[in-house]
């Protein structure tokens, strides 16, 4: 089997991988003003940088928001499209090595997954994810660049906005430490400095999610989650899901491929159905 190609295409940014003999080759990201600009240029850098000849892919497989705009094949070559949330799963568990999980795909807004084997369903989501954090620190930093924002929270002391149970309780509160976030930013005061504004933004964001995560396990016996999207490559990821781990009891799981899980989910969809 030659090589198959997985794209995720967003409204801006597309991820491409490849997948040949089981093993994810040298994925890249692209970012354009719209869908197809990115989706070709993805394509076409990816065939270049990897020295790949169009006959030596045997399919291509889109998913994602923005592959609603594809109705053609890429290049003339055998393309098909993948359930996102298929790919999702796909993509974690491969990646993870973990079949009964639920994985949390932080995008835009963040989405869950419920994995049991090959079993995998949509629970549902929240609509807190990149586009909160974006538009946040737009209004608040004058910026949206999240890579500015993680860069500017670490100069910030979280200290300065966040309420936590020690604020506001002499003694521990059972199954509470006296760290645990009580309030995000009832501690801001209007002279805040936009470096505790951005670490503020970020754990409030992070925070969100991974609540929500432990929440969607209730009723089950899952213990394990698998966090995926851009926003899994936030440094502030090992500061606050180690703490929600501590308070919840559970495990956040962060592959080494986390941004690119569900355009290798979207070529494993291909692969496992033509062995």
């Amino acid at each position: 089997m030659g090589i198959v190609i997985g794209i995720d295409v967003g409204i801006s940014t597309t991820k491409i991988v490849g997948i040949k003999n089981g093993k994810v080759s040298a994925p890249i990201s692209i970012t354009a003003a719209d869908p197809i600009t990115s989706l070709f240029g993805a394509f076409g850098k990816y065939l270049h940088d990897n020295d790949i000849n169009l006959q030596d892919v045997d399919q291509v497989m889109l998913t994602g928001v923005g592959a609603a705009y594809i109705d053609q094949p890429i290049y003339g070559l055998p393309t098909a499209k993948s359930q996102e949330f298929v790919a999702d799963g796909l993509g974690a568990r491969f990646e993870s090595k973990l079949d009964h999980t639920i994985v949390v795909s932080m995008g835009t807004g963040t989405s869950f997954v419920r994995c049991d084997g090959n079993d995998m369903r949509h629970i549902g989501g929240i609509g807190v994810g990149g586009g909160t954090l974006a538009g946040l620190a737009r209004i608040m930093l004058n910026t949206s660049d999240i890579k500015q924002v993680a860069t500017m929270a670490k100069h910030g002391n979280i200290r300065n906005i966040d309420l936590t149970i020690g604020d506001i309780s002499a003694i521990p509160v059972p199954g509470l430490t006296m760290d645990t976030t009580a309030s995000n930013f009832a501690n801001a005061q209007s002279d805040a400095s936009k470096e505790d504004i951005a670490a503020g933004l970020i754990h409030m964001v992070l925070q969100s999610i991974g609540s929500a995560a432990w929440l969607a396990s209730i009723g089950s016996d899952i213990r394990d989650f698998v966090l995926i999207g851009n926003l899994s490559l936030l440094p502030q990821c090992k500061e606050v899901f180690p703490a929600l781990e501590t308070l919840y009891n559970i495990r956040f799981h962060i592959p080494k491929y986390s941004q690119y899980c569900t355009a290798i989910g979207a070529a494993l969809d291909y692969t496992a159905n033509h062995k």
